[in-house]
């Protein structure tokens, strides 16, 4: 059974880093093409894309993220990471992680309803 389970959550300063990880388990052993990602949500609002890293090592970032945020994933390929750097209260959310069964396709976007897998979230609270 396919588990994804994100640590590294809480609250910071504006300004100050954070490294998220998500735990997969009886994912990338039994899938040899795949794409894990990370999405974050604030009240109200729907969940959108953050960045993304898939089986061929390509990774995808939304909007202006990359250059704060750096998505990666250790040798054994059981852990998803999220450095985020210079965090923005605007970067207040729940960030789940998520994966699915099949890589990118070239110039394809994070979509929510493209995961099958998905972690319970952990919270980011960034104050100014």
């Amino acid at each position: 059974q396919v588990q994804l389970v994100e640590s590294g959550g809480g609250s910071v300063q504006s300004g100050e880093s954070l490294r998220l990880s998500c735990a997969v388990s009886e994912f990338t052993n039994t899938y040899s093409r795949y794409l894990m990602a990370w999405f974050r949500q604030t009240p109200g609002k729907q969940r959108e894309g953050v960045a993304g890293i898939d089986s061929d090592g390509v990774t995808k970032y939304v909007g202006s993220l990359e250059g704060r945020f750096t998505v990666s994933e250790d040798a054994a390929k059981t852990t998803l990471y999220l450095q985020m750097n210079s965090l923005k209260p605007e970067d207040t959310a729940i960030y789940y992680c998520a994966a699915r069964r099949y890589p990118l396709f070239p110039e394809e976007g994070l979509w929510e309803n493209t995961f099958t897998y998905w972690g319970k979230g952990t919270q980011v609270t960034v104050s100014s």
